[in-house]
């Protein structure tokens, strides 16, 4: 996931930071410094933080741009 995937995933979700750092158990300030490209957390945290974006719908994409999107069965109105 790159800050960019992180960033417009939360967009999708209408997630703020602290929604993500609550859901995925994490720091608010590890979002928000991986976001502006400042930190790249450890692997586990990393994983922690799509695991709860993926929970919630959101479909990480890697072909020749990395991007998001929503899946079908998202729960893109519930906030953790």
């Amino acid at each position: 996931m790159t800050p960019a995937q992180c960033r417009a995933a939360r967009g999708l979700l209408d997630w703020t930071i602290p929604d993500l750092a609550a859901a995925a158990e994490v720091n608010r300030n590890t979002v928000s410094q991986f976001e502006r490209g400042n930190r790249h957390p450890n692997r586990h945290t990393l994983r922690a933080m799509r695991e709860a974006l993926e929970h919630h719908g959101v479909v990480f994409t890697n072909g020749r741009e990395p991007g998001v999107k929503l899946g079908e069965h998202s729960h893109s109105q519930q906030k953790s």
